[in-house]
């Protein structure tokens, strides 16, 4: 077993704490209009997410953004992160991949602080997280709101200069992460950092983020509609199988080719804002 491996399971693990479990992305709703009511509508709609949105929207642009920072492609990552965080389509899933995104760099962060330790000799996990949050620094400290970066003739803005920066290996991120300052992470970029600067491979990555996603929505769906453990268990063996080929399908995916066109679902993430009796954020 490689270590890419245990750090992918660790990046998909529930007990990431980044308030997953705290969403259902409409799924409440869903319950609440009666169009989820047993086992077999619950994994209908999952599957349908998961098919129309996170395989074939989500996990494409997660896609790009491990090539990206595989490649110290400032430009780029900035480019996918705010064309993903405008693609959400309510205020509640605007919110839920930003608050995410900044919980995952914080915790990234925190990690990075935590193994620290000058003299106690080579620590591998210490470096490794060192390394991620050099990544983060970099992307976090230098990436501003600033169109000069599509415009050669614009000048050298402060995106321009970050792939100046990205490809000389300065660091000239100074202090805590000031998300007023900077365009707000995604959790899709802060995670594919993670799973780029911890070596896993792109399509393994990609499971294990629609795991990740998979088994967050199940339990949200035995909490809501409500269904026993052995209902949710089959849920996941059945949604699960379809896992490596939509990776797969995900990772060679141009991004002119993404698509996210699930209207039922934004209809059904609007409504939830103002759901009256409700144990999920969105």
């Amino acid at each position: 077993m490689n270590l890419a491996l245990i750090r992918l399971l660790h990046l998909a693990s529930p007990t990431l704490p980044v308030g997953a479990y705290t969403y259902s992305q409409g799924l409440e709703w869903a319950v609440e209009s009666g169009a989820i009511r047993n086992e077999a509508s619950a994994g209908q709609w999952i599957s349908d997410c998961l098919s129309y949105s996170l395989a074939s929207f989500e996990a494409v642009y997660l896609a790009h953004m491990l090539s990206a920072w595989r490649n110290n492609d400032a430009a780029q990552l900035a480019e996918l992160d705010a064309e993903f965080i405008a693609s959400r389509e309510t205020a509640e899933l605007r919110a839920e991949t930003l608050q995410m995104g900044h919980s995952l760099t914080k915790l990234l962060r925190d990690l990075s602080e935590t193994h620290r330790h000058p003299g106690a000799g080579r620590d591998p996990v210490a470096e490794s997280v060192q390394t991620l949050d050099t990544g983060l620094r970099r992307y976090d400290g230098n990436f501003k709101q600033d169109p000069s970066h599509r415009h050669p003739g614009a000048g050298r803005g402060p995106v321009a200069a970050s792939t100046q920066t990205l490809d000389t290996g300065e660091c000239r991120y100074d202090g805590a992460p000031d998300l007023a300052g900077f365009p707000q992470t995604s959790f899709p970029l802060a995670w594919s950092c993670a799973a780029a600067h911890w070596q896993i491979e792109s399509e393994d990555a990609i499971s294990g983020y629609l795991w990740a996603w998979l088994e967050n929505q199940v339990m949200a769906a035995l909490k809501a509609v409500p269904l026993g453990q052995t209902a949710g268990q089959r849920l996941l063996l059945s949604l699960g199988e379809r896992l490596p080929e939509l990776a797969k399908q995900a990772a060679v995916t141009p991004l002119d080719q993404a698509r996210n066109f699930l209207p039922a679902f934004a209809i059904a993430s609007s409504l939830h804002e103002t759901q009256y009796t409700r144990i999920f954020r969105s």
